[in-house]
């Protein structure tokens, strides 16, 4: 059984975790699979818009799967993936951990009354860090309460504060992402693009985020084609030609 599925809806790609039996949490193959789609999706000149979801409703996700964890970066819009095109989460249940991240990542996020957001690593010792950025999506003190004192936070009071878009009963979180989606599907996709991209230049960018690109950057020239024409060229005393790849 896919630990992510792909659905078809015209223009619109519907993206689920697909790990119910363990409410959905994120193991590396998740996170793999995760980043996969969302290249294809932005890579596919067919595909307008992204629904990021899950399967079941008793969890949008349990946080990282602690018997396996994961690459989380990987999964994470802008961070592990970057799209010009909008991704529109819909989160039923728990919401927990690296699954915040995710959903504060995407540019919309629809979330059923039952919808809680949970950060729990402080409880556990552990933290990537990445929550960090939630400090510029929702009110500093509030997401201090999140982050410090591990306090659920249900959807209306992440709505009342303008973290969550739509609040629906519980089984119409997809409904509605999908009837937002096909309001983008009426305005020019040049101008969602353009943009998301400013609002990305406005956003803060927070220090994981910085990590992983610069750590991105390193890694394609260390696993390079031309970093081994280097080592060759020193070895055999001779000019490297290098191919830009």
């Amino acid at each position: 059984m896919p630990v992510v599925t792909v659905e078809d809806r015209g223009a619109v790609s519907i993206i689920r975790i697909n790990r119910p039996e363990r409410l959905n949490a994120i193991n590396q193959a998740v996170a793999v699979e995760l980043q996969a789609a969302f290249q294809a999706f932005d890579a596919d000149a067919g595909k307008r818009v992204a629904i990021l979801g899950a399967t079941g409703t008793r969890a949008f996700t349990a946080g990282a799967d602690v018997d396996d964890i994961p690459e989380l970066w990987r999964a994470v819009p802008t961070v592990g993936f970057t799209t010009d095109k909008p991704i529109i989460a819909a989160t039923a249940g728990w919401v927990v951990g690296g699954g915040i991240v995710l959903a504060m990542m995407c540019d919309l996020l629809v979330a059923t009354e039952d919808t809680q957001f949970y950060y729990p690593e402080a409880k556990l010792g552990v933290t990537a860090g990445g929550i960090s950025s939630l400090a510029a999506r929702m009110p500093h003190h509030l997401a201090m309460e999140v982050m410090l004192l591990g306090a659920k936070i249900p959807a209306r009071r992440a709505y009342d504060v303008g973290f969550v878009n739509r609040v629906v009963p519980a089984g119409a979180h997809e409904a509605e992402a999908l009837a937002m989606a096909e309001q983008l599907l009426d305005s020019a996709p040049l101008v969602i693009g353009a943009l998301k991209r400013l609002v990305n230049d406005v956003m803060p960018t927070g220090p994981i985020e910085r990590m992983v690109a610069t750590s991105q950057t390193v890694a394609r020239v260390r696993q390079s084609d031309d970093l081994q024409e280097g080592i060759r060229a020193y070895k055999e005393k001779r000019k490297p030609r290098f191919a830009g790849r």
